[in-house]
């Protein structure tokens, strides 16, 4: 069915200006100061976004959906997870494929991407996480860029014996990578200096979800930092380092991009609106904000915005990990270590950083298009089909009330984890209408689309 939206005042990462848009065939067809609706087909649904901002679909980065922890998995699937990313305005999903490391990469390709072709209602792709890399693997994750279009690698430079890779290893990766054209994304961390803080910190009795942020300190992160920014210095590949939590890690970004390492930086909105203080919270409450990077002192926020307004920081995901706090969290009781990692927040991102981005003058309506949207859709090789108000973008389509005020709670959350993070937050701010390819999936925070609409994103790889 044709979709007209009047009289809305449109958002983009540049932009900001009153137009009507016209979408049919799935693709944007019109953009004009004013569109004549009775001119149009008559099947064509007129929405008046009077009032409202539109704003390209937005797109998240960092997600984890399918996730296997320690024999447990995360408890969404790819139909609660996309509802959840529908309710709050985000219309693409960028989910990292984690294999274990006796896996084989094309296996783990076809197990993520047949669970999200059947459930998901927003339209996906992958970052492939690289968990060994023997000649068996590296003709796979060629043939998987080459042939299915996913154009990005997932490095782990922490999770010890599980998920990092040698250092070896690494700049061979790095290497291909840089020759196939795909940008390698990157968990910061040191997997060795963790082990040790880890071990040292339960050896001392101390097992509480409080001692998580002990056991990896920003030094840590900065230290992971600078490790991928030398690899790529050495060969010359573009690499983005993930949910950037702390000052230290930025500075350590910042230093290289000076001297022309090609890095881009995410932050996550778990670490721009939560700190120490959450993981602190007595009676094992504080396992419900353990992350890793895990959540820091209330005064990196700052620096957090600060590189998002200047542009240093690019993007802004959500590292959507959904455990839940009874029977999973839990499994960490005794240890902090088998605490499952994962701050769920798809449905609450947007509104997030409205309210305490936008609300609060730290960045502007253009920049959190662009940290939300555009500039993963640049990055990632889906720019301007996604993330562009253009004639010829998909209608992906977010008409956004600037002035509805909520509080997220675990009844109006479509992720299925038993609590929710934000739930002593008041929220401004609320995705009204949400398309997907010109077809209504969201109205007011209520899904409303049709399961199993979403497709799998095609990428060329643009990072040479």
């Amino acid at each position: 069915m044709p979709l007209l939206i009047k009289n809305g005042r449109i958002i983009t990462a540049t932009d900001d200006y009153h137009a009507d848009i016209y979408c049919q065939d799935e693709c944007i067809t019109q953009v004009e100061a004013s569109i004549d609706a009775s001119t149009l087909p008559k099947d064509t649904e007129v929405i008046d976004a009077s009032g409202k901002y539109v704003f390209p679909g937005f797109i998240d980065p960092h997600v984890h959906i399918h996730l296997p922890f320690m024999g447990s998995n995360a408890i969404d699937d790819h139909e609660s997870a996309s509802k959840a990313a529908l309710a709050g305005g985000t219309t693409t999903l960028i989910e990292m494929i984690c294999p274990g490391p006796n896996d084989e990469p094309m296996t783990a390709f076809h197990e993520w991407n047949n669970m999200a072709a059947q459930l998901s209602a927003v339209d996906y792709t992958f970052h492939m996480a690289v968990v060994r890399f023997d000649e068996l693997a590296r003709q796979q994750l060629t043939q998987i860029v080459n042939e299915h279009g996913i154009a990005s690698f997932k490095v782990f430079l922490a999770y010890k014996g599980a998920l990092n890779l040698n250092d070896a290893d690494l700049f061979d990766l790095l290497a291909m990578a840089k020759d196939l054209g795909v940008i390698t994304t990157a968990h910061c961390e040191n997997a060795d200096a963790i082990d040790a803080m880890q071990s040292k910190l339960l050896a001392q009795g101390k097992t509480g979800p409080e001692w998580h942020e002990p056991s990896r300190p920003v030094c840590i992160e900065a230290e992971g930092v600078n490790h991928l920014a030398a690899f790529a210095e050495l060969t010359g590949a573009h690499v983005y380092a993930v949910h950037t939590s702390c000052a230290a890690a930025v500075q350590a970004a910042v230093a290289a991009q000076l001297r022309g390492v090609n890095i881009w930086v995410e932050a996550v909105a778990p670490h721009l609106t939560l700190d120490e203080t959450y993981a602190q919270k007595p009676s094992f409450d504080g396992a419900k904000y353990v992350m890793s990077p895990p959540l820091r002192e209330k005064s990196n926020q700052q620096t957090l915005w600060g590189a998002l307004n200047s542009g240093v920081i690019s993007t802004i995901g959500t590292d959507h990990a959904p455990f839940n706090f009874i029977g999973q969290k839990d499994m960490g009781k005794d240890a902090f270590t088998k605490i499952p990692n994962g701050i769920p927040s798809v449905q609450e991102r947007i509104d997030l950083i409205h309210t305490f981005g936008v609300l609060t003058s730290k960045i502007s309506l253009n920049t959190m298009v662009k940290a939300c949207s555009t500039k993963a859709a640049q990055l990632f090789g889906l720019y301007p089909r996604k993330g562009a108000i253009r004639v010829g973008a998909d209608a992906d389509l977010v008409v956004y009330d600037p002035k509805h005020k909520h509080t997220p709670g675990v009844d109006t959350s479509y992720s299925r984890v038993d609590y929710n993070a934000f739930d002593d937050f008041e929220l401004t701010g609320r995705a009204s209408i949400v398309t997907v390819r010109g077809q209504i999936q969201a109205r007011d925070g209520e899904f409303v689309g049709t399961v199993g609409r979403g497709k799998l994103l095609k990428r060329e790889p643009n990072h040479y």
